[in-house]
């Protein structure tokens, strides 16, 4: 049978005698996909993740946790793991994405970073969230290797190759010692969703969650791939957050501490995400996100500036990937820059 038909099949098991309607919706990086399902006095969210491509287990298990502490995480109202089917409640069609701008990103942000914290607050189950070990996240700066860099026809030597593991080492040192909390690791601003007549914002697509450094879902969202602010608003929420943090997380660490702290997760996470966007293309055929890598360039450019630690992997970027990027994607014109100051002022 067709997927649609095995779907249309399963709905009509948990949806008996009732007429509904479906309407699938564009797909994302993954191989899901979500289809909304109307019926004449209630809406519903099918999730779609063939089993022999994406596994739903980890999202119902996370799901139910997370719910049990109060996080607005989609209520699970049927499921069948063996076919890859799940309906959730429907948390509607505004993204957070879709609401921001100048006069309301202070007060979204600020819900986003409350849910943060509450998030971070949840006891850890060892059986659900895997800890975000050193070997992965070496293996997602690695991505930058495997993907970015092949594309940009660069071979590395011995000395760069030292100096990426050197670089890569220290930047572990410092995750390591980071308050370890439950980690959403796609925290963005198309992950959340602005929910209808509720003050909090709904959560989604939080199926990798695992245990790792606090500041990640902070930069993830503050340094939003698909959306960029203006670095003094971007330096003005991570003081926000930091004094959000319970006194536990900053015992022994100052304010300086953890912008520091944030910019290393910060590199961390664009080496990846510039290496994710790459091979979504190359290996995929989904060139949907290529236009957004100069912007993950750009924040990476930046916080390596303000790692002097990080010198060497600095100039590497500057001097032997630089001219080679901006020949095959372009740059991040300074120009968006001076058109968001141009907002704020306004």
């Amino acid at each position: 049978m067709q997927r649609e038909q095995l779907i249309d099949a399963w709905l009509n098991q948990v949806l008996p005698q009732q007429d509904f309607k479906i309407n699938y919706l564009a797909g994302d990086a993954s191989f899901r996909r979500y289809a909304r399902i109307a019926l004449s006095s209630q809406r519903y969210m099918l999730m779609d993740a063939p089993p022999e491509k994406e596994d739903c287990a980890p999202f119902v298990q996370i799901a139910s946790y997370l719910s049990s502490y109060g996080a607005r995480v989609p209520q699970i109202v049927a499921q069948d793991l063996t076919q890859g089917f799940l309906l959730l409640e429907d948390f509607g069609d505004q993204l957070l994405s879709t609401e921001l701008n100048q006069s309301t990103v202070d007060q979204y942000y600020l819900q986003a970073f409350a849910q943060i914290i509450q998030l971070q607050s949840i006891a850890v189950d060892a059986q659900i969230f895997p800890q975000y070990s050193a070997e992965k996240l070496t293996d997602e700066m690695r991505l930058f290797d495997h993907w970015m860099l092949p594309a940009l026809d660069i071979t590395l030597s011995e000395a760069q190759q030292s100096m990426l593991n050197n670089s890569y080492a220290w930047i572990l040192d410092n995750l390591k010692n980071q308050p370890q909390v439950i980690v959403h690791r796609d925290y963005h601003s198309r992950n959340l969703m602005v929910l209808e007549s509720e003050s909090v914002l709904g959560v989604i697509d939080f199926q990798d969650a695992v245990v790792g450094p606090d500041t990640y879902d902070l930069i993830s969202i503050v340094r939003d791939a698909y959306v960029q602010w203006l670095p003094e608003q971007v330096a003005k929420w991570i003081d926000q957050f930091y004094g959000l943090l319970p006194e536990s997380a900053k015992v022994g660490r100052s304010l300086e501490q953890f912008r520091i702290d944030a910019e290393v997760m910060s590199i961390q996470r664009h080496l990846k995400i510039l290496g994710i966007f790459v091979r979504l293309f190359v290996r995929d055929g989904k060139s949907g996100y290529l236009k957004d890598l100069p912007r993950v360039m750009w924040y990476l450019r930046q916080e390596l500036n303000n790692c002097p630690e990080l010198a060497e992997l600095q100039s590497f970027v500057e001097n032997d990937v630089m001219p080679k990027f901006e020949q095959k994607y372009g740059t991040y014109q300074e120009l968006t820059i001076e058109m968001l100051k141009e907002e704020v002022s306004q």
